[in-house]
């Protein structure tokens, strides 16, 4: 007999065999024409063939087995990928902004002196001139003039730059002076930082708490305060009245250590 292996078309390193379909599978087999030559081929049962079809086969021994119907070309070339760094294709509105963080917080500030102003100097007739307490008024009968306490903060509030000031308070204490029912200072923002070379700068004013000699307060004072402080428009506190009463006496921070101190509560939000 023939050696009709030698009329197949093998595919290189495969061990399948090509074919065309002569007939539809019939009886679990069907007629292949390979290579010339037409061959009874047997086909799985889960395999659908119709005349025509290109057929891939293997051969054990004398009995070949078709394994698979090979599909028909592409009408159409696949499309191409897009790079895999490309931009995406814009499918709708852009995604939200992201919410805007929101950060809080407190700054104390001690102040960095406290003094009085009167006759056009600085007193230091009691304590140290940057320790002295602060008066407002003339004491009854005297001939020096009215007193100005301040009290000064540096730079310490301009930290904040940027922040919203949320509220601010201050810590006073009233000391013998004048009578002893409860009075209330005037308060006044002051534009220097430091104890300037002559008077001070006075501005913005509001009344303080009614406080009896040896009383304490913890006063809010108003938020727009506290701003200007941080952004540096104003620089220290003080206590000023443009008659001689009422005349009060408020510690300065020689003789309470807590004196004038303020609080700043602040919010920050950034994206």
């Amino acid at each position: 007999m023939a050696d009709l292996s030698k009329t197949f078309v093998s595919l290189a390193g495969t061990g399948l065999l090509r074919g065309t379909a002569l007939t539809a599978v019939s009886g679990g087999a069907c007629l292949v024409r390979v290579g010339g030559i037409t061959v009874t081929a047997r086909v799985a049962t889960t395999l659908t063939i119709a005349a025509g079809n290109i057929l891939l086969l293997a051969r054990l021994a004398s009995t070949y087995y078709v394994t698979n119907v090979v599909p028909a070309a592409p009408t159409a070339t696949p499309a191409t990928p897009p790079p895999a760094d490309s931009v995406p294709v814009d499918t709708g509105d852009a995604p939200p902004a992201p919410k805007p963080v929101t950060r809080t917080g407190t700054l104390t500030c001690v102040p960095t002196a406290t003094a009085c102003y009167r006759d056009s100097s600085w007193r230091s007739d009691g304590d140290p001139t940057n320790s002295f307490d602060l008066y407002q008024g003339r004491y009854g009968g005297s001939s020096y003039g009215r007193n100005t306490g301040c009290a000064f903060y540096g730079s310490k509030p301009h930290t904040l730059a940027g922040a919203t000031c949320t509220k601010i308070t201050v810590k006073l204490k009233r000391l013998s002076a004048g009578d002893y029912a409860g009075r209330s200072a005037t308060l006044r923002l002051i534009s220097q930082t430091s104890r300037p070379g002559g008077a001070p700068t006075l501005n913005e004013s509001t009344s303080g708490p009614s406080l009896k000699i040896g009383d304490t307060s913890t006063f809010t004072l108003p938020t727009s305060w506290g701003q200007a402080l941080i952004d540096g428009t104003r620089g220290g506190i003080g206590i000023s009245v443009s008659s001689d009463s009422p005349y009060i006496h408020l510690a300065g921070r020689g003789s309470w250590s807590a004196a004038f101190t303020i609080s700043i509560s602040w919010r920050r939000s950034s994206s």
